[in-house]
Parts: C-alpha cells; structure tokens; sequence
C-alpha cells in the first residue's frame, strides 16, 4: 500500500511516498481504507524534530493524526462493511503509524460514523486541525465559559483560531473575534459570515479588541498563535479574564506586560490535550458531533493535495498559512 513516511527527523521532503505491507486485523480491530487525511502544524512539529517525543527509537513513522475511509473489513461489533467513518487516535502519526496511508487498522474506538450529507473532504476537515475540539476543551475545560461572555481566537484561517469561533458562537458568545494578517483574508474571512475580524495590517489586536468590544476587552482568550500576538492578546482581556495558550504558530517566545496580568486580575494557562481524561475528551467530541449534524460548525478547506505532494501540502500549510484546513487526498 501507499504511504507518507518519514526515516529521519527533518524538513518537508522527509515526508517520501513509500510502499508498506498493507496491516493485519486482530480482535477488535477495524480495517479502514482511507479516502481523505488532515494535515496538522503539529504533524510539521514532529516530524522536524521539534517535539519532546521525537527521538530515534521512533523512527521510521508514517504521519498523519486524522482522516476519514470506509471500512473494509471488521473484527469488532460496531462497524460494517462500507461504512463512512471518521479516524483518530492517540498518538497516531506520532508514537505510532498514523493515517497518511491508503489502509489503516485501529480499534473500534478510535472510529466514529460519518454523518449522512457530509463529503468526505469536509469530514476529514472536520478533524484536520483539532480546532474543535481545542476550543471546545479550551472554553468549556479550562476556561469555564460561560454564555454571554467575549470571546477572542487569533488567526481565522486557522484550525484553532477559525473553530474556536464558530464553537463559541454554538456556545453562546456575546462576540467570538478574530483576527486576519492582511486585508484580503480579513474580506474573505468577513464574506464567509464572520462578523468581527481585526485586519492586522490596519490596527493592532488591542486596539482592534478594545474598539469593537467597546473598551471593555474580552473575557476569554484561545491563543494558537502566541509570538509577538501573545502580549497583545493578554492587554485586550477584561478584567478577570482567562488567556489560554493553545499554540505557537507564530513564534515560541512572547514578550508581555506583567502588569496586564496584575491589574487585570487575569489567568494564563497552557492547552494540551494531555490534561483530559478519555472520557472528557469522548463527552467533548460527542458534544462537537451533535453541533456538525445541526449544522452550528462548518468546517472549511483551503486545499486538497494528491498524496504524492505530501512535502508540499505540509509547507502550503504551515508557511502561506491558507483559509481553512489542508487536506489530501489518499486516492490520487
């Protein structure tokens, strides 16, 4: 079968097409051919090197956290034959070979049935970025959101920034604000039905908060961006207010006034999924399901890569840092 692995620890091209033995089933197992995968900046993160369980010992790895196939074959009670499901896992594509490959075997409790209506690119973009369900976790979890409260989530092209939105809306946001890098993201993320995107190229994010908040700034922060916005996003929080840091797509290192944490009272805390048990997360996604089938959450591709520029989709995604979520296709 097809596969994306990567050897050693490096830049994109380390991501090759290769040839593997197509997995065996065991008890409980299910046996998914893959239709269409998600790319992940945390994909990008591994696989350069730069996470703390990137080590030679696992090595080689085939990439990929999520996706979505048709099962061909079951060992367990809860699939058939045929059915549209959704895959994801701990540690795949990390500590384990994840779904950059056309057949996967995984338990039955790594799956999830594909709603009726939904094409295979957009439920795999569902999943591609895990900005659901960061910022369900993040909202709900951690910062105790509570309806009627602001909401501010960096970067609307992003998994995070983007997803965050549209479950703070789902939630019961007064305001669920972004913030777009140049004027045409800004009008594209505006046509697409968000209301309040702060064009950087025009105002900073504090001012762009304290303008359309009216001065009050706002109550939470999911931050998947940190960097240089880090700062920023702290001095817009009301008082009382939580930052929670989810990301650094744009850069690890951040420079903030310890007085915006003092005078306003506010609480800074660390996303990592790590911090959930399993059955928080099972509640979280079951919960982020039903808002997909009534159609509350929208996800949004940018871009479908064949698998064979599996080095290209990677960069696409984490250097021009598109308006939605990049996907490719395992079929081509």
């Amino acid at each position: 079968m097809k596969a994306i692995q990567y050897q050693s620890y490096g830049d994109y091209r380390e991501n090759r097409l290769v040839d593997l033995p197509r997995p065996q089933l065991r008890e409980g197992e299910v046996l998914v051919e893959m239709r269409t995968v998600g790319i992940n900046p945390l994909d990008n993160t591994f696989r350069s090197g730069h996470y703390y369980m990137a080590t030679s010992a696992n090595l080689p790895r085939v990439g990929g956290q999520t996706g979505m196939g048709v099962v061909t074959a079951s060992n367990g009670e809860r699939f058939s034959v045929g059915d549209r499901v959704f895959v994801r896992g701990a540690g795949l594509g990390l500590v384990a070979d994840g779904t950059w490959r056309e057949f996967v075997v995984i338990p039955e409790a790594s799956l999830s049935h594909v709603p009726e209506g939904l094409d295979d690119n957009r439920a795999a973009a569902y999943l591609a970025g895990a900005g659901y369900l960061t910022g369900y976790l993040a909202l709900t979890e951690i910062a105790r959101f509570k309806p009627g409260q602001t909401v501010l989530a960096p970067a609307i092209g992003s998994a995070v920034g983007m997803e965050t939105v549209q479950v703070a809306r789902r939630l019961g946001a007064a305001m669920a604000i972004s913030t777009a890098g140049n004027s045409q993201k800004a009008e594209l993320a505006r046509a697409a039905g968000y209301e309040h995107v702060i064009d950087l190229s025009r105002e900073s994010l504090k001012d762009g908060v304290l303008r359309i908040t009216e001065g009050k700034g706002v109550d939470v922060v999911v931050d998947g961006v940190s960097g240089a916005l880090t700062g920023q996003a702290l001095a817009s929080i009301a008082f009382g207010g939580t930052l929670v840091i989810a990301g650094y797509a744009g850069g690890r290192e951040a420079s903030v006034n310890v007085t915006d944490v003092i005078w306003k009272a506010a609480t800074i805390r660390g996303f990592t999924f790590r911090l959930f048990p399993p059955q928080v997360i099972a509640t979280a996604n079951t919960a982020l399901l039903d808002y997909l089938k009534e159609g509350a959450l929208q996800p949004t591709i940018g871009r479908v890569f064949p698998m064979s520029q599996a080095a290209e989709a990677v960069r696409y995604l984490i250097e021009d840092r598109p308006f939605g979520r990049v996907l490719m296709d395992v079929q081509h």
